[in-house]
């Protein structure tokens, strides 16, 4: 394969990633539910600097990851405030040309993280953030960053194992669909990036078949397995 294709497959990739670390997107954002912990006003825009730091704005980096430091600092019971907060110190990792501030952001992101799992307890199966059960969009935030990571911080197989954790919960099914075509579209994207291009296909058609808001991504991505 040329240097050209390859590149632009590997962008490609990254764009579909972003879709998936954003967890949901703009349709999600919208989904009926009661927005839990911090205000929902609070809590979107928190989420919507979120979105544009994981799509690459540098300037929204430091300004989602104080926005939800603060939510977490006001609710420290609620493992998706503290979740957030990880994945965005995380990106702060991507953001600095200093390899010491590097490991520093990536490693604190990390750590919170953690936390955040260690946390989840059966209560937040009922606890939710716009009508996605607080253990899942956890743990999905989490599987998301993990498998971000560089292979150096072996987080993968951990990425792997939260995101099936994820998708095999009981919970998944009644979950707004937004979420689920935002989990399916990752779980794609993983298999993709591991070789395993009938599973990636899989997940692809089921955010297509489902009517998922990532639709149109996950064709893009069925046409790059194509090609």
């Amino acid at each position: 394969m040329k240097p050209s294709l390859i590149s632009s497959r590997r962008a490609a990739l990254r764009a579909a990633a972003v879709a998936a670390l954003s967890v949901a997107g703009a349709a999600w954002l919208t989904a009926a539910g009661p927005a839990r912990a911090a205000d929902a006003t609070s809590f979107e825009l928190a989420f919507a600097q979120f979105q544009r730091a994981a799509a690459g704005d540098a300037g929204a980096i430091d300004v989602a990851a104080d926005s939800f430091t603060r939510l977490a600092a006001a609710d420290p019971g609620d493992p998706v405030l503290l979740a957030y907060e990880g994945a965005a110190i995380a990106l702060q990792a991507r953001a600095t040309v200093l390899p010491w501030k590097k490991m520093s952001f990536a490693d604190e992101g990390l750590a919170r993280i953690d936390k955040a799992l260690a946390l989840i307890r059966p209560a937040h199966d009922t606890l939710q953030h716009r009508g996605t059960p607080a253990s899942l969009e956890a743990r999905f935030v989490a599987a998301s960053t993990f498998l971000g990571m560089p292979a150096m911080f072996n987080r993968r197989a951990r990425g792997a194992k939260l995101l099936d954790d994820v998708l095999g919960s009981p919970l998944f099914a009644a979950s707004p669909l937004p979420f689920r075509g935002t989990v399916w579209l990752r779980a794609g994207v993983a298999a993709e990036a591991d070789n395993r291009p009938a599973d990636a296909r899989r997940w692809f058609e089921q955010v297509i078949a489902s009517g998922a808001p990532q639709a149109t991504v996950a064709q893009a991505r069925l046409k790059e397995l194509a090609s």
